[in-house]
């Protein structure tokens, strides 16, 4: 084997283990971005008994979730999920408006609602809560 294929095959399986290195670590979400992306999978599935426990408890306690707002949850189907904007107006402070399609199961009706979302990041509990309670399912666009 001559010198020039083995430096080249040593070259070879570097950049191979930098690649691999790099697809590891590109998987890693932060706190907030973790967050977001729990939520969405439970609106995603129209699963807001889920949704409720990324409200903050300062929220909650000012006005709790009664099982007429349960009931009224459970009667719609999520069918689409994307958001328009985010932004970072302050550090522990995150805002997206979201675009929320809803079809109500009994009608099959579907709406589509604005649902501008406020984020605050809690250091003493160490995560991010909803400040600005689940998506109003009586807005429509």
């Amino acid at each position: 084997m001559t010198t020039t294929s083995r430096s080249s095959r040593i070259g070879l399986v570097l950049l191979l283990s930098v690649l691999l290195a790099a697809c590891a670590s590109g998987g890693q979400r932060s706190p907030r971005d973790q967050m977001l992306y729990d939520y969405v999978s439970a609106v995603r599935w129209s699963d807001f008994d889920a949704a409720v426990k990324f409200l903050d408890p300062e929220l909650l306690a000012r006005e709790p979730m009664t099982d007429l707002e349960r009931e009224r949850y459970r009667q719609f189907q999520v069918s689409g999920y994307e958001v328009k904007s985010a932004s970072e107006p302050a550090e522990g402070e995150y805002q997206q408006v979201v675009e929320i399609r809803v079809v109500n199961r009994h009608t099959q009706v579907e709406k589509v609602l604005t649902d501008r979302q406020r984020w605050r990041w809690d250091p003493e509990a160490k995560r991010w809560w909803l400040a600005s309670g689940l998506p109003d399912l009586d807005a429509a666009r």
